[in-house]
């Protein structure tokens, strides 16, 4: 049932200082022990998501290095634990999220609740219970527990699939609890490398759909994305009374929340309606509203989604064929630095994944 044909040590693109975190170095490194349950997987790609940058730039604090990010991680199986019993076989494409264990046994993760579990450990930067910090997907092999690797549809493309383990789920999980559907209006905030899948989600959904954005700089692209309304908070100030009483539900997307007028959303929203961010900003960010304003409307934050979804999503997305919009660039120390200097200016549409790991890897 096992195959050891993954090297004793793997190779990845690593931010050795917080400091100098846009000039990566190739490195090797030890993985982590492979228990019974565990599968190794040869990495074909990898999505560049907006925590890589976080992390990379030392915003949530100072983690272990080597420092190898990436959570949108597609590849195929080549090694399977004694004990795995999930139906993985080797040679199966495969994807991994931001999430890489949990307890699996706790009322959350039986649940189908898996990123609330205590016992989460996130695909790289966190210590496993061993004390190993895990590691991510800019590398040419990841090590993880058998359940957090979902089979990837034949008829999406790697590159395409690899931005929905991370960002996709982010935006997809919100939208599916809380009901995005037929006869629902629902509102994207922030029409970037998240927010953009939720449009193209909302409106595979069944819903209808309103882009918010702070200009009217990404309408056209709203449009194509499948938006039927476009809402430039700049250009209309008070636009929570003009659409007074609109929304079911509003998915913030923003890579900050200071810039989201939590005063204004809420006049918008219908009573029992549901503001959802998924937002996970810099350490000192503060939330300001007035707790009158949400009379009516809940406010919360959303974490990743558990397998299940994730599993709901590639199907929502295979049956579809929905297209989400992706560049790509080559992996290697060049590619790394490029992507992670073009995202930290936004110079991106929408999303980057890594490619071409064979050339990179095989020297």
């Amino acid at each position: 049932m096992t195959s050891s044909t993954s090297p004793a040590k793997f190779q990845g693109i690593a931010v050795l200082d917080h400091k100098d975190w846009k000039n990566p170095k190739k490195v090797e490194f030890e993985p982590k022990p492979f228990y019974p349950n565990d599968i190794d997987i040869k990495i074909e790609c990898c999505g560049v998501c907006g925590s890589d940058i976080h992390a990379a730039a030392g915003h949530w604090g100072d983690l272990e290095k080597p420092l190898v990010v990436g959570h949108e991680v597609i590849g195929t199986v080549v090694r399977l634990g004694e004990n795995c019993n999930s139906g993985l076989k080797l040679g199966d494409r495969v994807g991994v999220g931001a999430q890489v264990f949990s307890c699996l046994d706790c009322e959350r993760c039986k649940s189908n609740n898996e990123p609330y579990c205590p016992s989460f450990v996130t695909t790289y930067g966190q210590s496993y219970k061993d004390g190993y910090s895990s590691k991510g997907g800019y590398a040419d092999y990841i090590r993880v527990h058998e359940h957090f690797a979902v089979p990837i549809p034949e008829n999406i493309p790697s590159h395409l699939a690899a931005p929905l383990m991370c960002g996709g789920i982010t935006v997809f999980s919100p939208l599916l609890r809380n009901g995005c559907g037929p006869g629902k209006k629902v509102g994207i905030v922030g029409i970037g490398g998240i927010g953009h899948m939720g449009l193209i989600f909302a409106k595979a959904m069944g819903a209808e759909v309103y882009a918010i954005s702070r200009t009217s700089a990404k309408k056209e692209d709203a449009m194509k994305l499948g938006a039927d309304h476009f809402i430039a908070t700049k250009e209309e100030p008070d636009w929570g009374t003009k659409y007074f009483d609109t929304f079911d539900l509003i998915v913030v997307c923003a890579n900050s929340l200071t810039d989201v007028d939590f005063n204004v959303v809420p006049k918008a929203m219908k009573v029992g309606g549901n503001i959802v961010s998924i937002c996970v900003p810099e350490q000192n960010e503060v939330l300001n509203l007035k707790p009158f304003g949400l009379l009516g409307v809940s406010i919360s934050n959303s974490a990743l989604g558990g397998v299940k979804e994730i599993k709901e999503l590639l199907d929502l997305v295979s049956k579809n064929n929905l297209k989400i919009w992706v560049e790509t660039l080559p992996i290697g120390e060049e590619g790394v630095k490029q992507a992670f200097e073009r995202m930290d200016k936004g110079d991106v549409k929408y999303r980057f994944t890594l490619t071409d790991y064979d050339k990179e890897f095989s020297k």
